[in-house]
């Protein structure tokens, strides 16, 4: 009886042991054949290349491209005992406030963003820490009710987009322009709309991102050997100005002043070098923050340099005699018939502030005789004014370096044929013109005749700092190097007896024009004014074409009360600044004086 249950037990014992070792060989196949999602022995990371910068010439940046990262968690993962432990370290890290983190954990279940707009620099120390938690078992493996799998997520540090940020706020604002946000796949992007920000839209924008693939280590990161693969970013361009911050601020204020004290609408100033077309200086009244437009800033989007075509009244004078005198159908000491202020060609009557009986032609410069020049610039046919208001670049593009220009238009051949159009167009009445075209024009009275192509841009500065050089634009010989000795001397002799006295500085050679012009609404002049002086400021090295335009002034009508003083007030400047030195010489007695 003994034997038989112990035969009977063995028997049990061992149809369990073939039990076991049946059912272990069934998990063992159903482990086998089942699919399951085994853990990438590659890793992946991506970076987003980014938008080129605008910098000054003396090295500041005036508009750069930040990245912008999201803080992304899924509540359900993180271990309950160590929630407190996670609060505080994303605390830290972040430097969000502790309770904030919890709300937000609290107030969003499952996927959970604790910021939108991390800048890089946390965003870096964020995802050491996303490693850091993962090691500290802050999140734990949960399993999915669907699909049955198990599945363990942790911190995830995102790029979100891009944000244009300018250190200096309204500082160069209408020629910067603006951006707009553009989103392409959850991420947000920049683009120009105006300003230089569009014109070198292709040269800013990111060309290459950044990726790295290969075989990852424990902890997820990529082993760097052969066998991975590594695309380096390759950002927009920098793009380099020729106007310094320090002379820009300066510029910017003293408008700001001027505006307020002649009760202007706007005052436009611009300084270029002379002789290769740099722009030093570029500069508005009216200028708006470029990430918080508002309505209010509408009219202020538009760089008036370019933008607001205008007819410029006596500042064209000057361009007129200089074709006069290139074709030597005028000698300056011609004698002409002032009549006393005024004269009548067919129905139109034109006259003149200051009467004169007779006066020298290059007087008719000096002190700016509407009845002089009308009567003189009889002398040139219809195809000679076209074509010699063409050569000197109006109703043409002045410069490269922005868009959305207004060229303005010249009266035809037909029109210039004439004689009443000839003469109003002569004192700038008829045509349309931007103050970079006048500067442009001007240009050739301190160059020996040549016009230059007004410059902003340096250079563009690529990945490894390298310039990358801007051919510059030829020089157009527009009359004789003669021609523009004489008109130079005639606009010194403007600056120092006649209309732009106001101008004058001690040690430096000044030479410009004035100009006053009604301005044209809905068709018709109304009893409101824009006033111009364009001209030059010269010292030993160094030559200037500085140009200054007053858009409808309450204080005066008068260009020698409101835009000379602007003029002389942007000399000052450049001297105080060292872009122009005054000779000064000592007399026989040995003190100090300035010529």
């Amino acid at each position: 009886m003994n034997n038989q249950n112990k035969s009977k037990k063995i028997f049990l014992l061992y149809s369990l042991l073939v039990a076991g070792f049946l059912l272990f060989l069934g998990v063992m196949l159903i482990t086998t054949i089942k699919y399951r999602d085994l853990p990438s022995l590659y890793a992946q990371n991506s970076s987003k290349a980014v938008r080129g910068s605008i910098i000054s010439a003396d090295g500041f940046n005036i508009a750069t491209t930040i990245k912008l990262y999201k803080a992304v968690v899924n509540t359900y993962y993180i271990d309950p005992q160590k929630r407190e432990l996670f609060i505080k370290l994303f605390s830290i890290y972040s430097e969000i406030d502790a309770k904030e983190v919890e709300q937000r954990l609290n107030k969003q279940k499952g996927i959970a963003v604790l910021s939108y707009n991390l800048p890089q620099k946390q965003a870096q120390y964020l995802k050491q820490l996303a490693f850091e938690l993962r090691r500290l078992k802050v999140f734990i493996e949960r399993k999915n009710p669907i699909t049955g799998k198990t599945s363990l997520h942790g911190l995830s540090i995102i790029e979100s987009g891009e944000s244009r940020e300018y250190a200096y706020d309204k500082l160069l604002t209408p020629i910067i322009g603006y951006p707009h946000k553009v989103e392409e796949d959850g991420y947000t992007y920049v683009k120009g709309v105006k300003g230089l920000e569009k014109k070198f839209e292709n040269e800013l924008q990111p060309k290459q991102d950044e990726l790295s693939q290969g075989l990852r280590d424990i902890n997820s990161y990529i082993i760097l050997n052969k066998n991975s693969f590594t695309k380096q970013e390759i950002n927009g361009l920098d793009v380099k100005l020729n106007i310094p911050i320090s002379l820009q601020i300066r510029v910017e204020n003293m408008l700001d002043i001027m505006k307020a004290d002649l009760q202007a609408k706007e005052v436009i100033a611009t300084v270029m070098n002379s002789t290769n077309g740099k722009v030093i200086g570029m500069a508005s009244s009216n200028r708006f923050l470029p990430k918080s437009i508002q309505k209010d800033d509408y009219q202020s989007l538009n760089s008036s340099m370019i933008e607001y075509s205008f007819e410029p009244g006596s500042v064209i004078k000057t361009v007129i005699f200089s074709i006069l005198l290139d074709k030597g159908l005028v000698n300056p000491y011609d004698m002409v018939n002032g009549h006393n202020g005024r004269y009548t060609i067919g129905k139109k009557t034109i006259t003149d502030e200051h009467k004169f009986d007779w006066l020298s032609a290059e007087d008719i410069i000096v002190h700016s005789s509407n009845v002089g020049i009308a009567q003189i610039a009889q002398k040139l046919t219809g195809s000679e004014f076209n074509q010699g208001l063409i050569d000197f670049g109006f109703s043409k593009a002045s410069t490269p370096d922005l868009v959305y220009e207004k060229v303005g238009s010249v009266p035809s051949t037909m029109q210039l044929n004439n004689e009443i159009y000839k003469a109003t167009c002569s004192y700038g009445y008829g045509m349309r013109a931007n103050l970079m075209q006048l500067i442009r024009a001007y240009s050739a009275f301190n160059n020996n005749g040549r016009i230059v192509t007004p410059k902003i841009i340096n250079c563009f500065i690529d990945n490894h700092r390298k310039e990358i050089t801007i051919p510059n634009e030829e020089q157009i010989q527009v009359i004789k190097s003669t021609t523009a000795d004489r008109m130079k001397s005639i606009l010194i002799k403007t600056v120092n007896e006649g209309t732009g006295v106001k101008a004058k500085t001690a040690g430096l050679e000044i030479g410009g024009k004035t100009g006053t012009a009604h301005i044209v609404e809905e068709g018709k002049y109304v009893n409101e004014y824009n006033t111009a002086f364009i001209g030059f400021a010269n010292d030993k090295e160094s030559k200037y074409s500085i140009g200054v335009i007053v858009v409808k002034p309450k204080k005066s009508q008068f260009a020698a009360q409101t835009a000379v003083p602007v003029f002389k007030k942007t000399i000052d400047i450049l001297v105080e600044d060292g872009y122009l030195k005054p000779t000064i010489i000592e007399d026989n007695a040995s003190k100090p004086n300035v010529i």
